[in-house]
């Protein structure tokens, strides 16, 4: 309201559970989000867990030279996020993007990725992947604590490569896998910038067909860009109980699975 030249603003107003239930009741894509948010965390976490996995003990080595291949490894999750969603957009472009040239090279027609609504989730979660390097240099660390004189009894006992990564290796990285799964949950249930920058260069902002509108891109519309603070606020106490939930059944779980030395 203005008057004389002077403009006034309402004050706050406690509005109690309305903003919650309007969300949970009404908001056309308040559960839509979620969804995303969802299946993005239960494909993208595991993925980039097991791909971290692989190149860690692929580079678990003493070999001359192997710090430089860590390195280039590591380097890509360090890169400003802008720099790479906005390479990742160029890539993943249906009509002149790398991926699908190489793919045409060898007679095979690429998808649409980014611009196609059952690729494009899927196309995020490939870009995730490009960020592996941080859990990587974790298990690397892990690797590092487990002596060799444990592999050199199983060797002797008769155990396999195989039966060595599962029955001696997996174990003793367990509290390892552990907090890679926990930081990578929380990290996959915030995922923003990457979704914002290649969304906005690329098919638009949680496009096509809102496939990629994840749940806090939901919560920074309402919030910032419809200046709806109020609701916002609630989706972010939302993404936080949702958030404690999950970690706190993690924290539970972690009895069943994850070994401690204390249990020897």
């Amino acid at each position: 309201m203005v008057a004389n030249g002077i403009q006034h603003r309402r004050s706050p107003r406690f509005v109690g559970w309305s903003q919650y239930q309007s969300l949970l009741t009404q908001d056309p894509y308040f559960w839509h989000s979620l969804r995303i948010t969802f299946l993005y965390a239960i494909f993208a976490v595991p993925s980039s867990l097991a791909v971290a996995l692989l190149t860690a003990l692929l580079l678990n080595s003493n070999k001359r030279g192997i710090g430089a291949f860590r390195t280039l490894f590591y380097l890509p999750s360090i890169l400003p996020v802008a720099a790479s969603g906005i390479m990742w957009a160029f890539f993943l472009n249906p009509q002149w993007g790398l991926i699908n040239r190489a793919l045409a090279a060898v007679g095979i027609k690429g998808p649409g990725w980014l611009y196609d609504p059952r690729w494009a989730l899927p196309s995020l979660v490939i870009v995730a992947l490009w960020g592996f390097g941080g859990p990587m240099i974790i298990f690397l660390a892990g690797l590092k604590t487990i002596p060799d004189s444990l592999y050199d009894a199983a060797s002797i006992d008769g155990a396999g490569k195989v039966q060595q990564f599962f029955h001696l290796t997996i174990p003793s990285l367990s509290p390892v896998i552990f907090f890679n799964l926990t930081m990578g949950i929380i990290a996959a249930l915030q995922i923003f910038d990457v979704a914002y920058v290649v969304g906005s260069a690329g098919p638009g902002i949680g496009e096509p067909q809102k496939s990629t509108y994840f749940y806090v891109l939901n919560l920074f519309d309402r919030a910032f860009i419809q200046l709806n603070v109020g609701m916002g606020s609630a989706m972010a106490w939302i993404l936080f109980a949702i958030t404690l939930a999950i970690t706190g059944t993690n924290l539970w779980a972690r009895r069943f699975w994850v070994y401690s030395e204390a249990q020897t």
